[in-house]
């Protein structure tokens, strides 16, 4: 069982950065929840929304491959950008750095 660093990085100016470990092969959603970091998912993490949609600020090659159906989401987010992904389709195989949009704003938060 391999463990990796996962750093999260927040818009909202009021939380800290925070590092945890992950397990190989866990979500990034999975992480955060597992650590008490707070992040949006309407779905329930099934790849049905975009409310788990973050940032991979380093890292990107060390995350599972964007599915057709995921990046179709991604395109649906809230200011998409290339290094956007949904936490709940990003398995972790290496240590990522990810930036959480700011949760305010999020539909049903």
């Amino acid at each position: 069982m391999k463990v990796y660093e996962v750093h999260f990085l927040f818009e909202d100016p009021n939380i800290q950065p925070v590092t945890v470990k992950a397990v190989e092969g866990e979500s990034i959603l999975e992480v955060a929840l597992e650590n008490n970091i707070e992040l949006t998912h309407n779905c329930g993490g099934v790849c049905a929304c975009t409310t788990c949609h973050v940032y991979i600020e380093e890292g990107m090659e060390n995350l599972s491959d964007m599915s057709e159906r995921e990046e179709n989401y991604v395109d649906r987010a809230i200011n998409p950008r290339l290094e956007s992904r949904l936490a709940c389709q990003s398995q972790i195989y290496g240590n990522v750095t990810v930036k959480i949009p700011d949760q305010s704003i999020i539909i049903g938060h």
